[in-house]
């Protein structure tokens, strides 16, 4: 597939990632409305980061990335009926693994609730009860995701997450608002939106996937493809498995830190997830399948070529995002979340907090586009090693800087975990010998970075200009934010254009 049909498909998923975070930031003003930073809403996101922990375990994570390259493999030698063979051999175990984790998981929630820690880590265990099933609907999901995303349908793999958040919404819209007498009614008519969210994220691929030939069979038969699937899993386990602790570390230690601060971490985080989703998530789940053909091809140029594009096109979009996040983050902040429970002193605490992940934004996107790399050349090993060394430096720096900056500490480790993590998998690729140095972009860097800078100066300014012209209140605000966006993109690719910046090239 040549790199401008690679283009066209990024800007569809980047369309329907944009609609789902979408969903998303309307489910999150919901949560903050009607949860604020309440140990309820706390808990609800340790208990949630579980399931997504053994997600990432199973599904999007290391299973995907294993599986992906044998996809490839068999659609190169022997077609698609191979294909859906080795799906269903995969699906088959898969399941058998999930319902098992989903038994050993209700026996320690149940432990938990009757042991005698704080009534906090009570209520997460109870949650956790209900939402832990997710991971079978979730990993059977990104299983379907992959198939498709080989097929290059990338459209319906791209709304999952939509799905979710819907239901969530509307789960808060008719039981937390119109029903529920209380702020744990609301928390448990969330967890019901997730779920039944799960349920529709599975079966919606799988009509997909349906039309497309594949006929589900339970089979638990072992193939010489299914056993390689399984080594390249194990070894990728471990890295995902250090990728989610580190999460499930840090919004522990904030939950220490204060009720509120796993919170406040999670709604700034989420600020960030919305540019990184729309393009480096993009960018990266497209190129995947086409790094992993060249490899079965054999055709390195085309591989190297593909990823020196994924990462130039991830700063393209990731620098510009992070400027103007970090300039807009008191009006995007009051906008979104303070309302309700959501007070102007969490607002207060939220902004340095987005300041400082949208600092690491660049490298965030750099670390999906390098980690898929590898997945392509099925070395599942080299991004176990780094995780685990980005794991200790966050991990490190969070026990150094937690108890002087509280949660702005815990930010500020997970960004530089974030930039080893990143030099050190750019590194290691280059030990390949596949011609991925990035020395070639420097230029166009710089050109980008420029851009972005001025970008930040002309939005800098414009902030008071506009508070002059649309006054005060909530309309005032949204004309405020969205104009100011509309006005920074502007400048910014005004710029880029100005700078000689061989953009069309970039996309060709």
């Amino acid at each position: 597939m040549a790199f401008s049909q690679l283009v066209s498909k990024i800007g569809l998923v980047s369309s329907f990632t944009m609609l789902s975070r979408v969903a998303g930031l309307v489910r999150d003003m919901m949560t903050s409305a009607m949860l604020g930073t309440s140990v309820w809403n706390s808990a609800f996101i340790i208990a949630f980061t579980l399931p997504n922990l053994f997600r990432r375990l199973l599904g999007e994570g290391a299973l995907t990335a294993a599986l992906m390259p044998n996809l490839s493999d068999e659609l190169e030698t022997n077609g698609r009926d191979a294909v859906h063979r080795l799906v269903n051999k995969t699906l088959s175990w898969l399941i058998l693994i999930c319902a098992t984790l989903i038994v050993l998981a209700w026996l320690g929630f149940a432990m938990l609730s009757h042991s005698s820690v704080s009534e906090k880590w009570v209520i997460a265990a109870n949650l956790g009860k209900v939402v832990f099933p997710y991971i079978l609907l979730i990993c059977v999901a990104a299983v379907f995701a992959a198939v498709l995303n080989l097929f290059a349908r990338f459209g319906i793999p791209a709304l999952t997450a939509v799905w979710l958040n819907v239901s969530m919404v509307v789960a808060l819209g008719i039981g937390g608002w119109w029903l529920a007498g209380d702020i744990e009614s609301r928390t448990y008519w969330l967890c019901g939106g997730a779920m039944v969210g799960g349920a529709l994220q599975m079966v919606v691929p799988a009509v997909a996937l349906l039309k497309e030939g594949w006929r589900p069979e339970f089979d638990l038969g072992v193939s010489p493809k299914l056993r390689e699937v399984a080594l390249l899993t194990v070894p990728g386990i471990f890295g995902a498995a250090v990728f989610q602790i580190n999460i499930i570390v840090s919004r522990g230690l904030a939950f220490y830190v204060s009720d509120a601060a796993a919170s406040l971490l999670y709604y700034a985080n989420r600020l960030v997830e919305l540019p990184v989703g729309v393009f480096a998530i993009a960018i990266s789940t497209v190129i995947f399948p086409a790094l992993s053909q060249a490899i079965a091809a054999n055709r390195m140029s085309a591989f190297a070529e593909t990823y020196k594009r994924g990462i130039l096109l991830c700063l393209l979009f990731a620098l510009p995002s992070a400027v103007g996040l970090a300039v807009l983050a008191p009006e995007i902040i009051d906008l979104l979340f303070q309302r309700g429970l959501f007070s102007e002193e969490d607002t207060a605490s939220t902004i340095p907090l987005v300041v400082v992940f949208a600092i690491g934004m660049p490298f965030y996107s750099f670390v999906s586009v390098e980690t898929r790399a590898f997945f392509s050349l099925k070395d599942t090993q080299t991004p176990v090693r780094v995780a685990a060394l980005a794991f200790v430096v966050n991990i490190a720096l969070s026990l150094a800087l937690m108890k002087r900056f509280g949660a702005v500490g815990l930010a500020i480790a997970s960004n530089f975990a974030a930039i080893a993590q990143a030099v050190l998998l750019h590194l290691a690729l280059r030990r390949k010998n596949l011609d991925t140095r990035l020395r070639e972009l420097l230029a166009d860097s710089a050109r980008i970075a420029i851009a972005a800078a001025l970008m930040g100066v002309g939005v800098w300014f414009g902030r008071s200009l506009f508070v002059v012209w649309f006054g005060d209140g909530l309309g005032a605000l949204l004309a405020t934010v969205g104009g100011l966006i509309l006005v920074g993109s502007g400048l910014y690719f005004a710029v880029i254009h100005f700078s000689g910046l061989k953009w069309r090239a970039l996309l060709r």
